[in-house]
C-alpha cells in the first residue's frame, strides 16, 4: 500500500471521529438567531401557522410569504420586556396543549375555519387566578401579540408599502379636478 494514501486515509478518517461528538441529532434545537428567546424550529413553523391563518395567502401575498413569523420573534426578541418576552414564550410553549384540548387535535390538522375560531377562542380566554388560569393568560398574550405583530409586519413590509398601498415621501402636486378611478392605485398620504 502506498504511504500517503495511507496517511490520506488516516488523516481523513481522525477528521471525521474528531467532528462526530459536535454533532447533535436532536430533533428540535433552540434557534440561535435570538438571544433572548428559546425558540424551537418547530414553534417557529407553529407561529408561521398561526400568522398564515391571520392573514392567509390570496390575491396577495401572506403573512408567511412575507417571513412575518421572523419579524415577530425579533420584535419580540428586541424590543419586549423580560416578563413579557418569558409570557410570549410560555404562550407559544403552551399553545398545542391549548389546541388540543380545545379542538382534540394537532394545529396543523385543523380546517382553516377551525384554526380561525381557535385563534379567536384563544385570544378572548378569560383568565384565573388558578395554574391552569396562568397558562390560559399565557396563550391569550401569545395569540394577541402574535395577532398585533402579524398585521404590524404584513403593513410595513416591502411588499405593501411599494406594490399595494405605494408610499410617497413627499406627496405630489394637488390636482383638485382629477378624477380617482378603481386602477388608480391608492396612496397613503395624498
Amino acid at each position: 500500500m502506498n504511504r500517503r494514501i495511507a496517511l490520506r486515509h488516516l488523516a481523513l478518517i481522525s477528521g471525521g471521529l474528531a467532528l462526530i461528538p459536535s454533532c447533535d441529532f436532536s430533533s428540535d434545537d433552540i434557534l440561535a438567531a435570538y438571544e433572548n428567546l428559546k425558540v424551537t424550529a418547530s414553534q417557529k413553523q407553529l407561529l408561521g401557522s398561526i400568522s398564515d391563518t391571520i392573514i392567509p395567502a390570496g390575491e396577495l401575498k401572506g403573512a408567511l410569504e412575507l417571513e412575518v413569523p421572523d419579524f415577530i420573534l425579533v420584535m419580540v426578541n428586541d424590543c419586549m420586556s423580560t416578563e413579557n418576552q418569558v409570557l410570549f414564550s410560555a404562550g407559544l410553549t403552551a399553545f398545542p396543549d391549548f389546541t388540543k384540548n380545545t379542538a382534540g387535535k394537532k394545529f396543523d390538522q385543523l380546517s382553516t375555519k377551525e384554526k380561525e375560531d381557535l385563534i379567536q377562542t384563544g385570544i378572548d380566554l378569560k383568565t384565573t387566578e388558578t395554574p391552569e388560569g396562568e397558562k390560559d393568560k399565557a396563550v391569550s398574550y401569545f395569540l394577541n401579540t402574535t395577532k398585533r405583530l402579524t398585521m404590524q409586519g404584513y403593513m410595513a413590509s416591502e411588499y405593501i408599502q411599494t406594490e399595494v398601498i405605494p408610499y410617497s415621501l413627499i406627496p405630489g402636486p394637488y390636482n383638485g379636478s382629477a378624477l380617482i378611478s378603481e386602477i388608480q392605485k391608492s396612496r397613503i398620504n395624498g
